[in-house]
């Protein structure tokens, strides 16, 4: 036994534990609540007691075209983090792993969008899409060519997926790094000396071995995208144009903090947080066989 007394344990352990009741537990459990009543009196009439309406929020997040924007827009980055943020990741990680001197470079460079701000970014492509004087414009005004919206209804969602996920590849690069970093070169070697070239070396052992992170990277980014917020709301608040880049998380904070609707706030909260958890639960269904039957 490592521990003989396992008593001392609980003075690290609780103080996390009652952390997370208060501020995780406790907030969730009163939303659930909140969504049941009609909340709209806490800032019409201060005071007052609130009215109980049932399900009446749950019917409207089905028949809410809204929510079927967000969701849909939510279900599509889902699939774009896993085929461009996980996927990219993963071609720069094989290729830098392949560079012995200046691999502590291309980590720093690769992952340092991640540490950058969401705000900032968004406000730099802001600045990059803006019509009048915007980088992308200039430089077509500069061939000759008429600026471009590229903020309207056909082009935001494209133009704001761009950065949200250029940002987190390098987040997705340093994990598969550290995993393709734990692979043994004789098996590279000894695939080499049997005439397998670097190519049919990704597929034969690359990706084999790698499972279990890379099912890991993918969990990560899928369940992500169910949280993309602040970058989105930075360039086009509101869900603007017209609402058609709204996801789950903008439309969640319009609905309670701009519109001061509470209680269907509270009703997507929850909507978002039982989504996360179908997701990561598939997730662990779909891949648990590949790495090993945990």
């Amino acid at each position: 036994m490592l521990y003989k007394r396992r008593w001392p344990l609980l003075i690290f352990l609780v103080p996390g534990l009652l952390f997370m009741f208060i501020f995780l537990y406790v907030p969730f459990i009163e939303n659930i609540k909140n969504s049941f009543y009609d909340m709209t009196a806490i800032v019409e009439m201060p005071g007052t007691k609130w009215k109980f309406i049932g399900l009446r929020n749950y019917r409207k997040l089905i028949t809410d075209p809204d929510v079927g924007t967000a969701l849909f827009n939510s279900l599509k980055m889902m699939v774009l983090t896993i085929l461009f943020e996980v996927g990219i990741a993963f071609i720069l990680a094989v290729l830098v792993s392949q560079v012995k001197k200046l691999q502590q470079l291309f980590r720093t460079l690769y992952f340092f969008p991640v540490v950058i701000s969401a705000t900032a970014l968004g406000l730099l492509f802001k600045l990059f899409y803006n019509y009048n004087g915007g980088m992308l414009n200039q430089i077509l005004e500069y061939f000759g060519k008429e600026p471009v919206n590229w903020l309207s209804t056909e082009l935001a969602f494209t133009m704001i997926c761009i950065p949200t996920l250029w940002s987190y590849i390098g987040f997705y690069f340093v994990i598969l790094l550290t995993g393709l970093s734990d692979i043994s070169d004789d098996l590279y070697e000894a695939a080499a000396i049997d005439g397998c070239n670097r190519f049919k070396q990704v597929f034969y052992i690359t990706l084999p071995m790698m499972k279990p992170v890379f099912f890991t990277s993918v969990t990560l980014a899928v369940t992500g995208a169910l949280k993309v917020f602040d970058l989105p709301w930075v360039m086009v608040p509101n869900g603007a144009p017209q609402g058609v880049t709204h996801f789950l998380g903008t439309y969640m904070y319009q609905t309670t903090f701009s519109l001061s609707n509470f209680d269907y706030g509270s009703t997507l909260a929850i909507l978002i947080v039982v989504l996360g958890i179908v997701v990561s639960r598939m997730m662990r269904f779909l891949t648990k066989d590949r790495k090993g039957g945990e």
